[in-house]
């Protein structure tokens, strides 16, 4: 199993960003998923999950997520985006978790 977390970066507050998180080794498509974030000195903290047959939750309405089936890829979208979400994101599979990527929200 293998998870790459990509396109974090500086955003200003109320921008956007969609993260993608790259799988090898099993098919998103029939897997359930998360994305979790963490701030350097505190516990991690869970953002969104898909469930195997799509079903999705989220910790708040301005985030999404979802995945693409061809590319094997799990994305998250976040929106208006706050200084408080500045953390290292990663996506989990049964338990694991890849390299994450890092989201800087500040002026």
């Amino acid at each position: 199993v293998q998870l790459q977390a990509s396109g974090g970066g500086l955003v200003q507050p109320g921008g956007s960003l969609r993260l993608s998180c790259a799988a090898s080794g099993f098919p998103v498509s029939t897997s359930a998923m998360d994305w979790v974030r963490r701030v350097p000195g505190k516990e991690p903290e869970w953002v969104a999950m898909i469930e195997s047959d799509g079903r999705t939750e989220v910790v708040e309405n301005r985030i999404t997520i979802s995945r693409d089936n061809a590319k094997n890829t799990l994305y998250l979208q976040m929106d208006n985006l706050k200084p408080a979400d500045t953390a290292v994101y990663y996506c989990s599979y049964n338990g694991f978790r890849g390299q994450g990527t890092l989201v800087t929200v500040s002026s």
